[in-house]
This record gives C-alpha cells, structure tokens and sequence, in this order.
C-alpha cells in the first residue's frame, strides 16, 4: 500500500507545534517527470554497478510497503520536526 497522507510536525521557536499534512498523490502527479528521470538514473545505476534492476525495484517496492506507520524524528537544539507517514 503506497502511503496518502504524510504528516510533518515542526516546533516553533517558541515550543508551539506547526502541523502541515502533505497529500501524496498529487505531490507525485506534479513530480513524475522529476521521478521518471529519477528511475532511469537508477537504472543506469544499476547497469554500471552491476545490479540486478529487478532486484533493486523489488527493494524499492518492498520499502515503500513499509513506510505506512512511520515516525521519524529529527531534533537540533530549539528546532524539532516529526514526520509520520499515514
């Protein structure tokens, strides 16, 4: 299942919380030319290292499946962000 809905907490300056939800579908809809050059990049990657292709799109796959669920969070000195992946 690839994930919707990505949620993006930064504390203010001040300790309140900023909330921002990002929706996922369109952000890929405007960035698919950005991704489709990504893609081949990696399968250029892939042909110059000597990687399967196949195996390396299954890891991908694999790892977008894991996302839903995900907590990361980053904090340096007053500034904090968590990023939750729905």
């Amino acid at each position: 299942m690839i994930p919707y809905l990505v949620t993006v907490r930064r504390r203010r300056p001040d300790g309140r919380w900023r909330r921002l939800h990002v929706p996922v579908p369109p952000v890929l809809l405007v960035l698919s030319p950005l991704l489709l050059l990504a893609v081949l990049g990696g399968l250029v990657a892939c042909l110059v290292f000597r990687i399967s292709p196949v195996g390396a799109l299954g890891g991908a796959g694999r790892l977008l499946w894991a996302l839903p669920g995900t907590r990361v969070e980053f904090e340096q000195g007053r500034t904090a962000l968590l990023v939750c992946v729905r």
